[in-house]
């Protein structure tokens, strides 16, 4: 495989930056790591995107989590390796991916299962990785960028 071009938030030199604060701000929400790294690989393996699996496993290995969780997080719901509070945050990165499968893509019980664990701070933290993981699983898929190519 061959990637088409460039990553396209690489080629628009004014579009990394934005997404870099969008990461930081993330990341200071007080979600606890590995439950963003687990997040941002959910929503990777469901978008196909190989590229963000790849980088995306070997950002959740740095942040501590194991490979049982890593081999698991596609099957959360039968694994034992997944707390309460992650297991809110995975289902509603699944149902915020999966928008157009439902009626009610992210319905009341999966808002607010997330939101027994999590304050409006962090809700708005794990909203805005799905979503920005989507939008680079969005990038790569189109542009077919390689796994591994980023370092």
């Amino acid at each position: 495989m061959q990637s088409r071009m460039k990553n396209p938030a690489v080629v628009l030199p004014d579009a990394m930056q934005p997404i870099q604060t969008l990461f930081k701000a993330v990341h200071s929400a007080g979600v606890d790591g590995q439950t963003l790294e687990l997040v941002h690989l959910r929503v990777s393996q469901i978008n196909g995107c190989s590229a963000c699996v790849d980088g995306g496993a070997k950002t959740a290995r740095k942040a501590g989590v194991s490979d049982e969780r890593l081999a698991t997080v596609a099957a959360w719901r039968e694994a034992p390796y997944f707390t309460e509070p992650e297991r809110a945050a995975l289902a509603l990165a699944e149902a915020a991916t999966r928008l157009a499968d439902r009626p009610d893509a992210v319905n009341d019980e999966v808002w607010d299962a997330a939101a027994t664990h999590f304050d409006e701070q962090q809700l708005a933290a794990l909203v805005l990785m799905i979503g920005v993981t989507n939008l680079f699983n969005r990038l790569n898929a189109s542009t077919r960028q390689i796994a591994g190519a980023w370092g």
